[in-house]
């Protein structure tokens, strides 16, 4: 086997070396109405904004796929446990799985029901600080774990078939009564 050798950096004399992949996913119930989601929308793309061109530099090449979670099969099919979630590289960011209820995803499926509560330093915050996702980012990319379960032990949460269930049965509700039926 013949080892290319590259005498510079340049790449008019040396080929470019493929990036590697950063694969950030943001999955949500709600950006239109959750103010979490919202924010913590905001806070991933600020905090994807900050590292991206170091990144690069490293040879890696970010890419942020966000995925509403709108129906209860599409839950499952990515083992959605809580709203929102962050993962990189498949692995979801927080240490911990703590909810509190959220009175914007309550309103908008007409039932009571929790979102991810985030802990940081000690302190919880209802939507992820810019530094914990920078932090998870580069501690996936330069210390990477595989804690993806395997598809067997996954089992949609109470609290988000709550959530589906309630929000099919207001959506009805709101059709009829839109079509001038009576309910």
């Amino acid at each position: 086997m013949k080892m290319s050798k590259c005498c510079c950096s340049s790449e008019s004399c040396c080929p470019p070396q493929p990036k590697k992949p950063i694969n950030i996913d943001f999955l949500y119930l709600d950006t239109t109405v959750c103010g979490r989601c919202q924010d913590t929308e905001k806070a991933l793309d600020d905090a994807v904004s900050s590292v991206a061109v170091v990144l690069n530099a490293a040879g890696y090449e970010v890419k942020v796929n966000k995925v509403n979670i709108v129906t209860r099969e599409l839950a499952i099919q990515l083992r959605f446990v809580s709203s929102p979630t962050i993962r990189v590289n498949g692995n979801d960011i927080a240490v911990e799985l703590r909810e509190s209820v959220c009175e914007d995803c309550g309103e908008l499926c007409g039932d009571n029901v929790d979102c991810r509560v985030w802990v940081y330093n000690g302190v919880e915050y209802t939507s992820p600080p810019k530094e914990l996702i920078v932090d998870a980012i580069l501690r996936d990319v330069y210390s990477p774990h595989q804690s993806v379960p395997n598809g067997e032990d996954y089992q949609l949460p109470e609290n988000l078939e709550t959530y589906f269930i309630a929000k099919a049965h207001k959506d009805e509700t709101e059709r009829q009564e839109k079509a001038g039926k009576p309910i």
